[in-house]
């Protein structure tokens, strides 16, 4: 069966890591007998220099009509001084908000021979395996009035959540927990804020209908201290948009960079937009030295999540590991004795251990 997935490269290394996907979602296609059809839109700050917005309708049309969305990354300097409304963020949170993308899922998971590329100890990391729920559509990101009044000299912002909006999020974390360790961590600021009080009571009511997780509260100052201190003591966080955002970057030191971490962001009707959750690196842009794992890892989620391809994924994720336990690794990662190369370089090397599987 076809499958129309429509790939946003937007900005930085956006456009090189989805070449990388393609490349390998034809070897999967092939290897598989799948047949997946692509379809290269525009967001971001490439979306602004064409066509004057970061979403252009086109983009959100073919999106709704899509089975999946791959995205690359958004964001750079050329559009920093831009006005808020002509960021190339905005094509992110609009494209989220359209398709009610509202569960991010984030795997943390280290693997073995990049213990040494974390700036943690081997012995904190070694055994951290977690997958961060956040809440993507509503809060702090999305809330009005959010502007400067007083003639510049104030502002406002508004987090604002629906009980629904809570509910849907906290259920998807039960039902991860449930296909995982059962154990849930619910992190909010419940000392402070009435959204986190309702967040809390929540969970409460929650945990009556899934009896085999364990549920635990944690404040969010506490959670970002236990997250590099004792990770291992985690299976499953769910917490709110910004607060989801901050811990998710934060975990990423247990992987040793954010170009080893994957994300998947889910509609309630089964779309998905799996993307990496490091930025488009504007840096390093054009010299085809970015790392393409988290991308491809991205694609592994898009083969599970989406398609339920589950034995696609999983060849995926052990043609990567396979080629990391091999000392194969880019600039962003130090490994001992390891064979340094460049993106084109690293996704071959993952397609020829594709190929190697039966």
């Amino acid at each position: 069966m076809d499958k129309n997935i429509v790939l946003l490269p937007g900005d930085g290394i956006g456009p090189e890591i989805i070449d990388a996907a393609t490349e390998v979602l034809q070897v999967v296609g092939k290897k598989f007998g799948h047949t997946f059809i692509f379809d290269s839109q525009t967001i971001g700050g490439s979306a602004i220099d064409l066509y004057g917005t970061p979403l252009p309708d086109q983009t959100v049309t073919a999106c709704n009509q899509a089975d999946a969305v791959l995205l690359g990354a958004v964001g750079g300097p050329k559009w920093d001084q831009n006005p808020s409304h002509l960021r190339p963020e905005r094509g992110l949170l609009g494209i989220r908000k359209t398709l009610d993308l509202y569960a991010n899922l984030r795997p943390v998971k280290g693997f073995k021979k990049l213990l040494s590329a974390s700036p943690l100890k081997a012995e904190i990391i070694k055994d951290s395996d977690l997958l961060i729920v956040r809440e993507l559509t509503g809060g702090l990101y999305f809330g009005t009035p959010s502007e400067r009044y007083d003639n510049g000299n104030s502002v406002v912002d508004t987090l604002r959540y629906t009980r629904n909006e809570m509910e849907r999020i906290i259920d998807k974390a039960f039902q991860s927990a449930q296909l995982r360790k059962k154990k849930l961590t619910s992190v909010d600021k419940a000392n402070v804020l009435e959204s986190s009080k309702l967040w809390r009571e929540i969970v409460e009511e929650k945990k009556v209908a899934y009896p085999d997780v364990a549920v635990e509260h944690v404040l969010v100052d506490a959670a970002a201290m236990k997250l590099i201190t004792n990770p291992s003591q985690f299976d499953v966080i769910v917490t709110e948009n910004m607060f989801g955002d901050i811990l998710s970057d934060e975990a990423s030191v247990l992987t040793g960079s954010l170009g080893m971490l994957p994300s998947a962001s889910l509609a309630e009707n089964g779309v998905g937009l799996y993307e990496p959750a490091h930025g488009s690196a504007p840096d390093i842009a054009g010299l085809g030295i970015a790392n393409p794992i988290a991308m491809l890892l991205s694609v592994a989620m898009m083969l599970r999540y989406s398609f339920s391809f589950e034995q696609e994924a999983a060849v995926i994720e052990e043609a990567i590991e396979q080629c990391i336990d091999n000392g194969y690794h880019t600039a962003d990662l130090h490994v001992e004795n390891g064979i340094k190369v460049n993106t084109k370089e690293m996704t071959e090397a993952i397609i020829a251990a594709i190929n190697q599987t039966v």
